[in-house]
């Protein structure tokens, strides 16, 4: 029996539109009404695609654009069953929610805030009847909980075309109470309100955190079981969350928050002169410092004991947190200069800066404490581990990256997160032959939960084995209510899946894996990344990140053919998933 879950996946496909009409909505939104045949089920390539299909009230789109303004060289190859981001110099990417769509009509309604800069702005300001757009998606639609009694959005004039969209199509019957903060009174529009729903327009800067907090917490608290749905810019959303999961203590099942821009905050006029005289001198390595400082900062609950208490003293702070002697003098002149925390010298306490502002958000700070700081720790020990042909986890812990995970379900927990991404890309796998005479299916690795659940998107439904250091609840975090646990004595299974097991085990321990995974069954897929992500901004770290875990950079298709042979497999296909991930079907040899 499988729980229900927060998203429903859609096959990613690359679409090309025209304009048919642009229209203002207000003076601060921008209608750009696209149709086209590849909304419909097409065929390019040879390769059949659906219809466009957006289902939710706050779906993505993702908007191809070109800084050069040649569009063609900046769109991603287009996969059987997914997208490719191939390189590209001046590729840009927006992510956009369709307003409507209009099916009947073969057209894709898009909102834009008119606000004088970026790429997408000024594309919609240009845009003239028969002017093509390129996209891709969505990915995903958002599910609602079963049974609500009220809904509150949340958001800023971005978040408009989802609210919109939501009051027109109502994809429930609660009350919904929305709160739109706006920059002039010029932005407002009318929304279909029905009974029973309330409006408040909030006038504020975009972006004011004070001002969107202030306005949440103003709204009054309706009973029974409600859901809030907010979307602004990133940080401003950061004490909205904050309050909403730890003084309303909302389930975190109840709440989705997206930051949909980022503010780039301009630099004073003499710090932008420091910064262009540096850049006509030699690059500077980043000094670690402030990292180790944060990452002190959320080790010792400071963060937290300021985001709790604002006011604090150093000394109330100190005891607070217990720390003794003159250790917190010495943390927080480096914690102020940093932007951690503020007012260590104005008198009225400590508060939380705008850096200490987004560690509160648990995504954020898992770069300084989460699996992923630890690796990066781990990365001291990179000289002696090139020169011995071992990880640098291994010299920095005493035991491989897997010996760790095995003994630690916190950290196996962490890994099976940072799987979940993984469901998006696995249609190409569900939509292979191999599963039309599948009965059992033996899982492993922390992908297995992304596995399960693109399982039963595709309506296949094998009975599902486990074999796992971590519990089954771990590894299928609630997908799968009583899966079996597999503790290698059962029979064989018809096939096996391994999810991004390999990638915390080093060649030795994958080899083993691999060897024991023949011995149960003649078919297996190993669901891997083969190479960096191409819309990452950190692609050039993927392989050194790898080395760090498992003593191997990012093992491309041959590598994995290697071992596959090494155990007693030979390679029978690779699937390409996108996104540098690939699903490599073995046949027992």
């Amino acid at each position: 029996m499988a729980a229900q879950r927060a998203y429903t996946t859609h096959p990613l496909v690359l679409r090309r539109v025209t304009v048919r009409r642009v229209e203002e909505v207000t003076p601060r939104m921008r209608r750009v009404v696209l149709g086209g045949e590849d909304l419909a089920a097409f065929t390019r390539d040879g390769i059949d695609h659906p219809g466009f299909a957006a289902p939710g009230f706050d779906d993505h789109i993702k908007l191809i654009l070109a800084s050069d303004g040649d569009v063609r060289a900046a769109l991603p190859a287009q996969l059987p069953h997914g997208i490719e981001w191939t390189p590209a110099e001046h590729r840009l990417t927006r992510d956009y929610t369709p307003r409507r769509v209009d099916h009947r009509a073969g057209e894709l309604h898009l909102d834009f805030v008119v606000h004088g800069e970026g790429p997408a702005d000024t594309w919609s300001a240009s845009a003239r009847e028969g002017d093509e757009l390129w996209f891709v998606g969505p990915k995903s639609s958002l599910r609602l909980p079963e049974r609500l009694d009220w809904i509150l959005l949340v958001g800023d004039e971005t978040a408009l075309p989802a609210i919109g969209r939501f009051l027109d199509e109502r994809p429930l019957d609660a009350p919904a109470h929305v709160l739109v903060t706006v920059s002039d009174d010029a932005a407002r529009q009318e929304l279909a309100l029905r009974d029973g729903d309330t409006i408040t327009w909030v006038v504020a800067e975009p972006g004011d955190a004070a001002a969107l907090d202030a306005a949440v917490r103003a709204l009054p608290s309706p009973e029974g079981e409600g859901f809030v749905w907010a979307a602004a810019e990133s940080r401003a959303l950061l004490p909205v969350r904050r309050y909403l999961q730890r003084e309303r203590k909302l389930p975190k099942d109840r709440v989705n928050i997206t930051g949909y821009w980022h503010r780039e905050e301009a630099a004073a006029p003499e710090a932008q002169g420091t910064a262009d005289a540096a850049a006509q001198g030699p690059a500077e390595i980043p000094s670690p410092l402030p990292w180790l400082v944060a990452r002190a900062a959320l080790q010792l609950g400071v963060v937290d004991a300021v985001a709790d208490a604002p006011g604090l003293s150093a000394d109330a702070l100190a005891a607070r947190v217990g720390v003794t002697g003159p250790g917190i003098g010495v943390l927080l002149p480096l914690l102020a200069a940093y932007d951690v925390v503020v007012g260590a010298d104005d008198g009225a306490g400590l508060r939380l800066g705008a850096v200490g502002e987004e560690l509160t958000d648990d995504h954020e700070r898992e770069e300084y404490t989460g699996h992923e700081a630890e690796l990066l720790l781990a990365l001291a020990h990179l000289a002696p581990a090139l020169r011995d042909g071992t990880s640098p986890w291994r010299l920095a812990s005493g035991a491989t990256l897997h010996g760790t995970v095995t003994h630690d379900a916190d950290r196996y927990g962490e890994l099976v997160e940072e799987c979940e991404q993984l469901v998006f890309l696995l249609t190409g796998l569900t939509a292979d032959p191999l599963w039309e005479n599948v009965g059992t299916c033996l899982l492993t690795g922390p992908g297995s939960a992304s596995v399960v659940a693109a399982l039963d998107d595709a309506g296949r439904r094998p009975r599902l084995r486990i074999a796992e250091e971590a519990t089954p609840a771990e590894v299928l975090r609630g997908q799968v209510t009583a899966p079996d646990r597999i503790d290698w004595t059962a029979g064989p299974a018809d096939v096996a899946v391994a999810a991004k097991a390999l990638a915390h085990r080093t060649d030795e321990e994958a080899a083993q894996l691999l060897t024991r995974l023949a011995e149960w069954t003649g078919t297996a897929v190993l669901v891997e990344a083969s190479r960096p992500d191409g819309l990452s901004p950190h692609a050039a770290e993927a392989a050194l990140h790898a080395y760090s875990a498992t003593g191997s950079p990012l093992r491309d298709s041959a590598a994995i053919a290697a071992l596959a042979e090494r155990s007693g497999w030979s390679v029978d296909r690779t699937i390409a998933l996108g996104w540098g991930t690939e699903a490599t079907v073995l046949r027992r040899a």
